[in-house]
Parts: C-alpha cells; structure tokens; sequence
C-alpha cells in the first residue's frame, strides 16, 4: 500500500532522525502498526495528527500574548 510508510519513510517525510520516531512511538505521541517486525504509518493519519499539532501550537501562542 502506497498509504503505508516505514520508519525510514516517516523520517524523511517528517525530516527527523529515525531515532525521534521511536522515541514518539515509545512516549505514545504518534501511532502505527507493527506488521512482520517492521512498523508501519498509514500517512493520512500522519498528515491528521501534524494538523493536531499545529492547532496546539498556535492555541498556545495565543495564550502567552
């Protein structure tokens, strides 16, 4: 499935170090699915939770004006 990316895949499409998306996975901050060992982000969700986090950030940078 083309929706489907890897570790490597979401950190390139997210430029971050393959070891932040484990972290995130760890800290439970983002979600994906293990499928044969190997986890898996279904990029629509990906692309829903960076909007999430957009809104957070600009909601708190209304609160510290």
């Amino acid at each position: 499935m083309k929706n489907l990316l890897d570790v490597d895949d979401l950190a390139k499409y997210l430029k971050l170090q393959k070891q932040t998306i484990y972290n995130w996975l760890n800290q439970r901050k983002i979600s994906g699915i293990k499928i044969g060992g190997v986890w898996r982000f279904d990029k629509k969700e990906i692309d829903k939770w960076l909007r999430s986090q957009s809104r957070k950030a600009s909601r708190q940078e209304n609160n510290n004006i």
